[in-house]
């Protein structure tokens, strides 16, 4: 950028729901970044006073996008999406997103658009959890995590985490936005998917690193979706012979995995098994989520 440019804020979609005390720490570290932000809330079904509260955290100038019910990541973040696409701007070159409990560190942001600027064919791209993995897509078993390939840079990878994920704005009027049926867990690694099919490049930032230090989501919720999530990943990218397979072991895990998976919950299995075959989409049954 020539010297004396004033950088344009790249907006940055926020998804919030009830967790305003979270939402704090992590309106503090957007507004704290190396660069110039704008914040684009998206309240996905929260209380009036949990919204009230959130209003009162923001920035001057930030944008508010109000969901009726619980969205989900997936169709929050695409409302996020949809509102900054709508209105265009020198900024809007890249738009990040974050859940209300995501924590970059102050030069995150800046380090994901220094990568990604000399990249004009990446599309899509994420912060680094200091892990030393890489986020990849399993033709049976979905999105799985690989060691990493450097430790600084650019690191070439099957899809982009959504703790803090970064879309370029053509890639978006590409590609498209998030498959909504997923509601949370895969529609990041579908999105990759359609983005390699595409022609687009996907790529973890390493150094630029983000913290999640909370899981608000019940644990049978999550084991729902993950299990259901995945074959509807494995079904509609790699065919109906790979989600047979991956069905099967889905069955088989219902007993193997009782010990070793943190949210194994055999009824939530089920659910999500049964639902599958039904082709029931969207948020998990509500007696997953008491």
């Amino acid at each position: 950028m020539p010297e004396g440019t004033e950088r344009e804020p790249t907006p940055m979609v926020v998804i919030h729901r009830n967790r305003p005390e979270r939402l704090s720490a992590t309106i503090d570290a957007l507004v704290g970044q190396t660069v110039p932000v704008h914040i684009v809330l998206v309240d996905s079904g929260s209380t009036d006073e949990n919204h009230e509260k959130a209003l009162a955290m923001l920035p001057p100038g930030a944008a508010v996008v109000r969901m009726g019910a619980n969205g989900g990541f997936g169709p929050s973040a695409n409302a996020g999406w949809r509102h900054v696409l709508s209105t265009a701007g020198a900024g809007d070159a890249w738009i990040g997103v974050v859940p209300h409990d995501a924590l970059p560190e102050p030069d995150a942001v800046e380090r994901i658009l220094a990568a990604v600027a000399d990249r004009p064919r990446a599309g899509l791209a994420c912060g680094d959890f200091g892990d030393g993995t890489t986020p990849v897509v399993d033709p049976y078993f979905g999105g799985i995590q690989v060691p990493a390939t450097t430790d600084q840079g650019w690191d070439p990878a099957g899809y982009p985490h959504g703790t803090l994920l970064f879309a370029r704005r053509a890639f978006l009027e590409d590609v498209g936005l998030f498959d909504e049926r997923y509601f949370a867990y895969c529609e990041e690694a579908d999105l990759g998917l359609r983005a390699h099919a595409a022609g687009w490049e996907v790529g973890l930032v390493r150094g630029a690193r983000v913290h999640n230090p909370d899981m608000s989501n019940a644990k049978p919720a999550i084991d729902y979706l993950m299990v259901r999530n995945t074959l509807l990943l494995v079904r509609e990218h790699s065919g109906r012979y790979k989600v047979f397979i991956r069905f099967v072991i889905a069955c088989a895990q219902l007993f193997t995995e009782r010990k070793t998976s943190p949210y194994h919950d055999a009824r939530a299995r089920l659910h999500a098994l049964r639902d599958f075959l039904r082709r029931r989409w969207g948020p998990p049954p509500e007696v997953l989520t008491r």
